[in-house]
C-alpha cells in the first residue's frame, strides 16, 4: 500500500539567510557561493538508507535500506510504496543492501511494464564469511506497490572474507550502456588491492549481463583478473560519469587522505602502498611521489569528508553547477561541490546540512535529493530559489 508522508522543516545552525514557506512544508534557505539561493526541505524518513536512484523519466525515487528493504517514494505526491522481492542480505557492520541502478534506455517504459534493475548487497558465505554481489532482475510497479522478480546474482566479490566493511559495491553504467562498471572494496584486507589474482580493491568492467567485458587491460590473465579495469583502491563509495564521458570515483582514505580519482584503464591508485592518510594506528603511509608508478588522486582531503556517494550535476535548476560533481559527505555533514576542468578538479563549495549525507541523486526537474545516514535517515530536497 502507499503511505503518505508529512513533510517537515529542517533547522540548520549553518549560515541561514532566510526561511521560505509553502502550503506543504516549511524550509530553510542558504546562499551558495555560486550565487544560488538553496532552499532545503526535509521530505521523508528512511531506516538506514544507503542508495537512491530515480526510475528514468519519472519522479519516482527508489531507496535501498541497509537491513534489506527497498521503498519507492513519489517525490511529487510524497507517498511511499513498498517493494517486494528484495534479496536476503548479510546485515551487519557496513554490510547489507547496497546500490540500485536502472537503464536510461528503458525510460519510455511505463511503471507497470517490467524494466531492468541492478542491485548490490552483502551475501553470506561459508564459515562466517561474506562478500559483495550484484544481481540483475526485473522491476515493475502497480498503483499500490512495486516488485522485483527474476533477480539473479551475476557478479561476486572474490574472495569472501570474515570482515564486515569496505564492500564499496557502487554501480556506474556507461552513458551509452555499452558496459557496467562496479567498485569492489578492499574489504579491510589492504594487501589484496595490489594483488590482481582477486578482485578486491578494484573497479571491474562488465557487460550489462554481468559477464566479463572483452578488452579489459588484464584479460590475458583470465579468471577474475580479467574483470579488472583499475586497482589499488580502498573503499569507493561514489562513482559517476562527467559530461565528457570520463568515469570518476570518490573513496575513503584511512586516517586522512580521502580521494577523488579519475578512473583510467589499467591504472594503479596505490592503496595500501601509497596514501595521503595514515593507518589508524598512527603508522605512516608514504605519500604519492613523482614517478612512483601509481596514479595520484585529483583531490585529496585531510581532514576527511568521508564521502558517501557522488553524482555529476546535469540538471537545469542550478545553472552554475552544470557539469560539476556533488559529493554526499558523511563527515563533512553536507554536500561538497567540485568543479571539473578536463582531468583536473578543485573543491568549489560546501553546502551545510548538519547531517551525515549518505546518498545523492538528481531529480527530473534538476532538484538535488540527499539521503542522510542512520536509523532515522532523512530524504532532503535542495531547490534553487
Amino acid at each position: 500500500m502507499t503511505i503518505p508522508f508529512n513533510r517537515t522543516a529542517i533547522l540548520f545552525p549553518a549560515a541561514l539567510v532566510a526561511a521560505s514557506c509553502s502550503a506543504q512544508s516549511n524550509g530553510e534557505t542558504q546562499t551558495a557561493s555560486s550565487g544560488h539561493s538553496v532552499a532545503i526541505e526535509e521530505f521523508a524518513e528512511f531506516n538506514e538508507p544507503w542508495a537512491a536512484a530515480f526510475i528514468p523519466a519519472t519522479r519516482m525515487l527508489a531507496v535501498t535500506e541497509k537491513a534489506g528493504t527497498i521503498k519507492v517514494i513519489d517525490t511529487g505526491a510524497g507517498t511511499i510504496m513498498p517493494v517486494s522481492g528484495a534479496p536476503e542480505v548479510d546485515y551487519g557492520g557496513q554490510g547489507g543492501l547496497g546500490d540500485i541502478a536502472f537503464l536510461e534506455s528503458e525510460a519510455a517504459l511505463t511503471l507497470d511494464a517490467p524494466r531492468t534493475i541492478y542491485l548490490t548487497w552483502a551475501e553470506a558465505g561459508d564459515g562466517n564469511t561474506r562478500g559483495a554481489v550484484m544481481g540483475k532482475g526485473q522491476f515493475l510497479c502497480s498503483a499500490e506497490a512495486c516488485a522485483i522478480s527474476e533477480l539473479e546474482v551475476v557478479w561476486r566479490q572474490t574472495p569472501k572474507t570474515s570482515r564486515r566493511g569496505h564492500y564499496s559495491h557502487r554501480i556506474a553504467i556507461a552513458p551509452d550502456e555499452s558496459y557496467l562498471f562496479l567498485a569492489s572494496g578492499d574489504r579491510q584486507e589492504l594487501e589484496p588491492a595490489q594483488d590482481n589474482s582477486n578482485n578486491l580493491g578494484t573497479v571491474v568492467r562488465l557487460n550489462l549481463d554481468g559477464s566479463t567485458a572483452e578488452g579489459n587491460p588484464f584479460a590475458a590473465d583470465g579468471g577474475v583478473t580479467s574483470e579488472i579495469w583499475s586497482y589499488g583502491h580502498r573503499n569507493i563509495l561514489g562513482m559517476d560519469w562527467d559530461a565528457d564521458g570520463r568515469l570518476w570515483d570518490v573513496e575513503h582514505g584511512p586516517a586522512g587522505g580521502d580521494e577523488l580519482n579519475l578512473v583510467a584503464e589499467g591504472a594503479n591508485y596505490g592503496w595500501p602502498t601509497r596514501s595521503y592518510g595514515n593507518h589508524y594506528s598512527g603508522k605512516p603511509i608514504p605519500d604519492h611521489s613523482e614517478d612512483d608508478g601509481f596514479t595520484k588522486p585529483a583531490i585529496t582531503w585531510t581532514p576527511v569528508i568521508a564521502p558517501g556517494d557522488m553524482v555529476f550535476y546535469d540538471g537545469d535548476m542550478f545553472t552554475e553547477w552544470k557539469g560539476q560533481a556533488l559529493i554526499a559527505g558523511l563527515q563533512s555533514l553536507g554536500v561538497v561541490r567540485v568543479a571539473i576542468d578536463g582531468e583536473t578538479a578543485s573543491e568549489a563549495e560546501r553546502i551545510d546540512l548538519d547531517e551525515r549525507a549518505r546518498a545523492i541523486d538528481i531529480g527530473p526537474d534538476g532538484a538535488v535529493w540527499v539521503l542522510t545516514d542512520g536509523e532515522e535517515g532523512k530524504l532532503i530536497k535542495l531547490t534553487a530559489e
